[in-house]
Parts: structure tokens; sequence; C-alpha cells
């Protein structure tokens, strides 16, 4: 039998569709084969095996299905008891299922449904949903859902009030079906979703520029070669094809560091530049870049290699073939004849920094290893230098950009230390820092920044999204979820002790900070693990990513997934301060109207910010920065609100599933009835599950408020299946990517 979570007999956005006659043979016959699996030669299934086979977190579902699937209350299920049942939840009438519902919920088997009864059963779905929630929370939830339920005041909830209680809720009944049997279904092959062709619009509406700038690429590259290959068509193939990928690697060798020139790409950002090449691509392209060095290398090569072995069996020749491949006597090459060492060495050095760029050499907690490596780009190039005649006439222009931006962050980077005056440590292991803020320190919301932290790793620096908003003037924010060898150290190294890193004068330093704060600043929910100190630290930055659009566009959609909310929290604070700057209360009459002129930079007529986070913990970072730009829109009717905000919880089951029904059910009551969510505590309501996508891009595009761009933060996978959606409805789409 399947895990609770499969989505057999479903399509990519999670509905059903009604078996036919084959697709229901099949299931049986899955059903029947696994039945079998697990049952062994007994032909039966005791209720251990049941539960095994549910993977279910709390034992109460599989006990309860367990009772109600033996029919003869022998204590085991036979595989005919099982086809009986499954068979009504699949193919019965609703009031068959509704029963099978009312008869979860009624432990004693009393015909009805009590307080006592009900509260057993929501505590169970919150540990399902993986919810935690306090006993007079969970005291609010039962009572709500019964009073409501209790029509007739009688203390008890009857089949006939269960089915008129469920009736306010369409959608429940709507989707009996799946929640009555789709955590028994078998599992379907993955369904992909279908990719816009190219060339066609909606492909060309985010690729254009990609596609372009490869062209270009791969047009610049095949001249390059035809011209050097031409000039030299007299001396052989083998030194045609040397000579030809020789100058592309001239081009390549010098271009591929301009890629990572991350103050030029921030500049060119602000220009109108931005809209033609693809500058949040920059790492793919640097990366493909390297691919193509390789393999051009390798070409160059072997070409060489190839002529050399010629030579050496020519009569005239009077060299040796390793004296041509590995010493300077032959005197080939412009500087004292070192064309076929530097080759040679050259050849070695691209090959272990390649092998040491892996991802699996950087994500499995070795970045030194790559870090260092990568550093001999500064050998190579010298070695180019004396390899080819021609290569720093391609390295001047590049090279001089690249140690200029090098040169100017270094200093501004290590000019004065600045420090750590605050640490809060908060839920699924992310760190809070607070960074007393430079004088000249001037950034974007959305912006990013390296950080380096010598007592964690002298020589080591991270990139992390700016948090805190640009009008925060004394400190800057970093949140950083450990992930890794060097974040996961920095996580520890405050849990274990604060006496490592805060010094003696911790509360003069606290009372100090308070003192400097003039205005009080957005903050998230106050940790227990929370302390002051003075931490040396270097920053370098800012530089900019795709965010900065934001402000110019005029619908955006902010979606953040985990702890991929950090750049969209700096803009909705920065959103929130230029809220509160065009605000105007009347002290006379109390009455608040906003400025009718916009910023100059901000062209927004509506956001939409979508976050998506695992478990419950995880909305605590900014809940407090969340529940304020609520209140800066409570007076605003839901149409006309500049800002919506959707919440979602994927580990929380959805409505459409049997263990969680009442407890959605319970959790929409209360929240209607006290104006806010019990999970979060915000007005609007957590949605459990992921996100329909199909349904979200459809309620953005139905608004029209302009033109739509969607904004992305988080794992690659869902990048992957956010821009198939924005492909679809013709939205642009940018990733966060540095």
């Amino acid at each position: 039998m399947s895990a609770p979570g499969d989505t057999a007999w479903t399509d990519s956005e999670g509905f059903r569709g009604t078996m036919s006659a084959e697709e229901d043979a099949k299931w049986l016959q899955w059903v029947t084969h696994q039945f079998k699996t697990i049952a062994g030669e007994d032909g039966q299934i005791n209720l251990q095996d049941f539960k095994k086979a549910l993977k279910v977190k709390e034992s109460f579902f599989a006990e309860r299905f367990f009772v109600l699937f033996d029919s003869d209350g022998s204590g085991t299920i036979t595989l005919q008891e099982l086809q009986e049942a499954l068979t009504l939840l699949i193919h019965g009438s609703p009031m068959d299922k509704l029963r099978f519902l009312f008869q979860v919920y009624d432990i004693d088997g009393s015909g009805s449904i009590d307080a006592d009864e009900l509260r057993t059963v929501l505590q169970s779905c919150l540990y399902e949903s993986a919810i935690s929630l306090p006993k007079e929370k969970l005291d609010q939830l039962t009572l709500v859902l019964f009073e409501s339920a209790d029509k007739d005041c009688s203390g008890t909830i009857t089949f006939e009030e269960l089915q008129d209680e469920l009736q306010r809720f369409p959608e429940v009944m709507e989707n009996l079906t799946i929640s009555a049997a789709h955590w028994l279904t078998p599992p379907a092959p993955q369904q992909h979703r279908r990719q816009p062709r190219p060339l066609t619009s909606a492909y060309w509406h985010n690729h254009r520029s990609h596609a372009l700038c490869l062209a270009v690429f791969v047009g610049l590259h095949v001249l390059l070669f035809a011209l050097a290959a031409s000039a030299y068509r007299a001396f052989g193939a083998s030194i045609m094809v040397a000579k030809g990928c020789g100058q592309c690697l001239n081009f390549d060798c010098s271009f591929i560091a301009v890629l990572m020139l991350r103050r030029c790409l921030t500049w060119l950002r602000a220009t109108w530049l931005a809209q033609v090449l693809p500058l949040d691509r920059n790492i793919q392209f640097h990366q493909l870049m390297g691919y193509v060095v390789v393999g051009l290398s390798l070409v160059h090569t072997v070409a060489h290699v190839v002529n050399f072995a010629l030579q050496a069996q020519s009569e005239a020749s009077p060299f040796r073939f390793w004296e041509l491949l590995l010493t300077t006597r032959p005197g080939i090459g412009w500087v004292h004849g070192l064309a076929s060492p530097t080759g040679v060495a050259l050849l070695l050095l691209l090959l272990l920094m390649f092998a040491c760029s892996s991802s699996c050499v950087r994500r499995s907690g070795h970045f030194e290893v790559f870090y260092w490596t990568h550093l001999f780009y500064l050998p190579m190039w010298l070695l180019l230098i004396l390899h080819g005649p021609n290569f720093w006439k391609w390295l001047l222009v590049p090279g001089t950009l690249f140690f200029l931006e090098k040169t100017i962050s270094l200093a501004a980077s290590r000019m004065a230390a600045l420090h750590i005056v605050e640490v809060s440590l908060l839920p699924s292991k992310v760190t809070h820092l607070l960074i007393k803020r430079p004088p000249l320190f001037h950034y974007r919301p959305g912006d990013y920044l390296y950080l380096n932290i010598p007592s964690i790793a002298r020589y080591e620096w991270h990139p992390f999204t700016i948090s805190s908003a640009p009008e925060q003037k004394d400190t800057i924010w970093l949140h950083i979820r450990s992930q890794g060898q060097w974040t996961s150290r920095l996580f520890e190294s405050f849990k274990k002790s604060d006496a490592v890193f805060c010094g003696s004068k911790r509360l003069s330093r606290s009372l100090e900070m308070k003192r400097s704060r003039r205005k009080p600043q957005v903050s998230e929910m106050s940790s227990e693990n929370h302390q002051f100190c003075n931490i040396k630290c270097y920053i370098d930055g800012p530089y900019g990513t795709s965010t900065r659009r934001i402000f110019a566009s005029e619908h955006a959609v902010l979606i953040g997934a985990g702890i991929g909310v950090t750049p969209f929290a700096s803009i909705l604070q920065s959103i929130l301060y230029r809220h509160q700057k065009r605000k105007h209360i009347c002290p006379s009459c109390q009455h608040s109207w906003m400025e009718s002129g916009q910023d100059e930079e901000m062209k927004l007529q509506k956001v939409d910010f979508i976050w998506v986070n695992r478990d419950q913990q995880s909305f605590e970072w900014f809940v407090s920065l969340l529940t304020k730009l609520e209140m800066e829109q409570a007076e605003e009717t839901p149409e006309g609100r500049f800002l919506e905000l959707h919440m979602y919880m994927t580990s929380a089951l959805s409505k459409n599933d049997i263990k969680a029904i009442g407890l959605q059910i319970a959790l929409d009551l209360l929240a209607k009835k006290e104006k806010k969510d019990s999970i979060t505590g915000l007005q609007t309501r957590t949605q459990p599950g992921r996100p329909d996508w199909n349904k979200v891009f459809q309620k953005v595009a139905a608004e029209k408020k302009g033109k739509v761009q969607v904004f992305f933060c988080g794992s690659p996978a869902l990048a992957k299946i956010l821009k198939g959606h924005c492909e679809q409805f013709s939205f642009k789409f940018f990733q966060e990517n540095f």
C-alpha cells in the first residue's frame, strides 16, 4: 500500500478524474498484489501491518480505518474485506462516503459524536499535519466546530447534522471521493508539465535574450575559428584546428572573468542594457564558458599532439616527440620556446579546476577545495600570456576591469572591520544577524552582499541576501539558514555558548543599541536564543539582482520558498516604509489619506506575496513584518488592497484528505470568528498543502493590474515548475540567482 501522500489517479494540478473500467481493473489488480505482498501465506493483515502499510504519523486513523474495514470483527483484514471497503469508498454514493467519515469520528460507535470524541480526532489531525497548537487553542477549535455542527444544541452531533455542516463547504463535498481513498491508490508515473515549444511566443517571452546571446556566442566562435584556421591553411589540418581553437580560447579565457564582475553587473542593471542582456544568467553563462574552455582546450591539445607526432616521424625533424611536447628546445612559442611546457601546465591546471568546481565538491562540505582551486585563474592567465603571443591583447580590457573591481572590493571590504551586534537563533536553524551599518553602505531592496566572519573561517566569503530595508539606517539584517558546513558552524557557534563571542559589556552594549534606535524597527517574533554581542566581520557589496526590477513592475508576484523569502522581506519592508511616508493623518478628525503622487521609481499597482513553507515554525521568521503590512491595509477594502498575502504550509494535509477535513473546517471557522489565523496569527488564512499554481496564476491574470512579472527565490525544482506556468500565461519570470 502506498503512503498517504501518494497522489495517483490525479493530474498535475491534483484533480481526480473519473476512473474507467480498465483503470478499475488495474487498480484492483494492484491492490490485490500489494495485499498479498504484505499479508503473506495466511492471506490476512493485522493492525500492525496495516499501520506500517498506511505510514500515517498518528496511529488513531490507522486504528479507526482498520476497525471499519474489519467487518467481521476478527482482528484481521482479508483481501475480500479490503476490496469491499475500497470499492465502497471509490464507487459508493456521496452518502456512503459521508457515512464512512462519520464512523471515523464516532469513536465509541454510539451513532453520534460528542465534544470529547471531536477533540480526539482534531488532536490527531493536528499531529498528521505537523501543526503545533496549545491545548487552549485545540479546545477553541473543538468548540467552534462542535457548536457550528450541533444545530439543536443537544450536546452531540448526529449524521444529519454533520451532513448539513459539510454542505456549507462545497469544496469538501466535491473532493470527498479523493479524501476517502486517495491514500490507498497506486503510484502513477510522474507527469511532466508540457513545456512551450521553442520559437513560440510563450517560449520567446522569457528566453529571447538568452537565445540571442547564445546565438552571438556561437556565431563569434565560428567566425574566430574560421579566420584563424584560414590563415594557417597551408600548414595542414591539425594546425588549422589547433589555431582555430586557440583563437576561440583567447576570447573565452579573457571574457569568462567579465561574467563574474558583480559591481559591473550591478551597474548594468540600472541601464537599458538590463532589458537586453540576460544579466540574471551570468553564472550559468560562466559555467557554460567553462565547459567550452575545457572542450576547446582538449581539441587544441589533441591537434598539437597529432602535429608533433607527424613532425617526429619526419626524417627532417631533429626533435623527438617528447621533446616537442615537454621541452623548450624546439623553440616553439614567442617567449623562449615556452609554448609546449606552458600548454601542458595549463591543461593540468584547467582539468584540476574543472574537477574541483563540480557540484558534488561544492555541496559536500568541501567549499574550500572549490575556492582555492578556482584561484588558479591567476597563474593560468600568466601562463596564457607566455603561451600565446596574442592573449595579452585579448586580456587587456577584461583584465583591467577585473583587477580594478577586485581592488575596489578588497579595499572596501577590508577598509574597516564591522561588528555583528545582535544574534537571534530562529526556528529551522536560521541565524538572524544584525550588523552595524557603515555610513556609506547604500543598497536597494533585494540586494545581496558577501560576508566574512574570521572567527568562523578566515578566508571564506559567502553571499547572503540583505533582509532589511534600505530605510533602516542603523543595522543590516541577514537571515542565514544552516544548509552547509559554514552556515552550520555559524549556527552551532552561537548555540553552544554566547560567552565565546559576547564580551563582558554585553548589557552596556544592549542599552546602547536600544537607545541608539530612534525609530522602532520591524523585527521578527522574539526569540529565546537572543544575544547582544560584538563580533568582528567584513562585508563586500552590495550587489544587485533581478529583484531590482520589482518597483518598476506594474503587477509583481513575489514567491518565496522557505528561507527564499529573505529578498522579499527587504522589499516588503521598503514598501511598508514608503507606504507610511505617503500616509497622512488629520490631527483633528484622525482621517487618513494617501498622497496621490507616487515615487518616481515605484510603478507598482499590485503586489501578490506568496510564501510557501514546509513547517509552522518557519513562519515565525517574519510574522511581525507581515502583521504590520496587514495593519497598514486594514482600512482598505479587499478589492482595493495594494498588497495581498498568500501563505501555504506544505506539511499540512489539505481539505481533500480524510485525516484533515475536520481540522481545516475548524480552522476556517475559528479564523472567521477571531479574524486571525490560528497557525500564524495573521489575518491571512494559511492554506494547507501546496499551491495550485494554475489557479494562482489564473487569478493574477484575471485581475488585470498591468503587465505581470513573477519574482522567485527558492529551490531550482520549484523554479522549473513556476517557469512553465509563467510561459503558459506569458508572464515574465525572474529567479534569484547569485
